[in-house]
């Protein structure tokens, strides 16, 4: 698998980064973790919006699916002509939330381009070359972490959670862990959120995952510090990941 960020932003798109999307490659099948704020943009340097196979939705807060509107656009009025339907794997509700989100009634039209699928706790399925197993996280609304399997690797992400159990399930013995540290650990964070860099190390470290790759930081946060609080609970390779990265699993 190759992994490429295209968005790292936490919460809203910052200066330097458009919000949570990740590109994953293989075998040619190209899917997107999340379309957040301000992707679509950035995710052109780094393919044809029209080969894209499969989108997957880890939960419907702007900053991880609000660019899918716009990817919209290309599909259905792309001037080559209509690109074929992809499935949109998400939590349930999300065509007609997108659909309002893009303009009631043109935005009932996504269906004829996007193939929503609702998401199962703990069911896996088949992406493509991906074998996806969500779980379901701790988060104001609907959230999932996915696990994502495919030519003997395997690439974890938490999407956006507090910690909870789930998560040790959705990072144990991955190649590389995909993590948000949105808090820090001096703040005075609030419950059932996000997690700390600290948090975020102590999931990898009890999983003995390969590689830690920290996401989701808000450009009003101070990088160095969640770099020290993850460094305080992991001692294996670990990175706080920047836009245009690209990794292999």
């Amino acid at each position: 698998m190759r992994l490429t960020i295209v968005g790292c932003a936490g919460s809203y798109p910052g200066p330097e980064s458009a919000s949570s999307c990740y590109l994953v490659e293989h075998e040619g099948f190209r899917l997107l973790l999340d379309l957040g704020s301000g992707a679509l943009g950035p995710l052109q340097r780094h393919l044809d919006l029209r080969d894209v196979d499969a989108v997957l939705l880890s939960h419907l807060h702007a900053d991880h699916c609000f660019d899918l509107s716009g990817f919209y656009v290309v599909s259905k009025y792309h001037p080559q002509g209509t690109l074929p339907t992809i499935p949109v794997y998400a939590p349930q509700g999300a065509g007609p939330f997108l659909a309002s989100s893009y303009g009631r009634t043109e935005g009932l039209q996504m269906a004829d381009q996007f193939d929503f699928r609702t998401w199962v706790d703990g069911e896996t399925v088949q992406v493509g070359p991906f074998t996806v197993t969500p779980r379901l996280m701790d988060h104001p609304v609907e959230a999932y972490g996915m696990r994502l399997e495919a030519g003997g690797s395997v690439l974890a992400y938490s999407g956006d959670t507090a910690p909870t159990e789930a998560l040790d399930d959705v990072a144990l013995g991955a190649d590389l862990f995909l993590c948000e540290a949105s808090f820090v650990e001096s703040g005075t964070n609030p419950p059932n959120l996000h997690l700390t860099g600290a948090e975020a190390g102590d999931y990898a470290t009890r999983a003995g995952v390969g590689r830690l790759l920290v996401t989701h930081v808000p450009a009003w946060t101070d990088r160095d510090e969640v770099a020290a609080d993850t460094r305080s609970t992991f001692a294996g390779e670990f990175v706080l990941v920047e836009a245009g990265q690209v990794y292999d699993v």
